[in-house]
């Protein structure tokens, strides 16, 4: 079987900013304020406050499962349960997070929103739209290689 590669490069790319979020634990303050994270999150990480390290590594699990379903749908590792399913999903919540992020910022004057700058808005939600197409793209051929297997069994019936 062919590798997916989107999938593959999908995967990759979900497993390295699940990384770059376990980095921000041990970088510490200046890395949580260097990635987005915001200020808050930088003046409790210098308290020692478990809180920054609960949520960065809840996001990393979050990411290197979604990591792993994509290699998974790209036959790299064995097949999860549930994979179209959650392909999809994942891709849906990639590519929302991506043209909200664009757009949401402009919009509302929400202080969840504005604790971190327009420019991390911009650049995280223009990488959450290439991760999500990359799904998108990954997740399509393998539909289609789908279908086109299903075709097959249906014409030796």
């Amino acid at each position: 079987m062919r590798k997916n590669t989107q999938l593959v490069i999908a995967g990759s790319l979900s497993i390295l900013a699940a990384l770059l979020h376990i980095s921000c634990i041990f970088g510490g303050p200046d890395w949580y304020l260097f990635f987005g994270a915001g200020q808050r999150m930088a003046q409790l990480a210098a308290q020692s406050d478990p809180y920054p390290t609960i949520v960065a590594l809840i996001i990393a699990s979050i990411l290197t499962g979604w990591g792993l379903y994509a290699l998974s749908g790209a036959g790299v590792i064995f097949k999860l349960p549930l994979l179209k399913t959650c392909l999809v999903l994942i891709t849906t919540i990639y590519l929302l997070r991506g043209v909200v992020g664009l757009i949401g910022p402009f919009f509302t004057s929400a202080p969840v929103v504005h604790q971190n700058s327009v420019t991390f808005w911009v650049i995280s939600s223009i990488m959450c739209c290439v991760y999500g197409t990359f799904y998108l793209l990954g997740t399509v051929q393998n539909c289609a290689n789908c279908q086109r297997r299903n075709m097959g069994i249906l014409r030796l019936a």
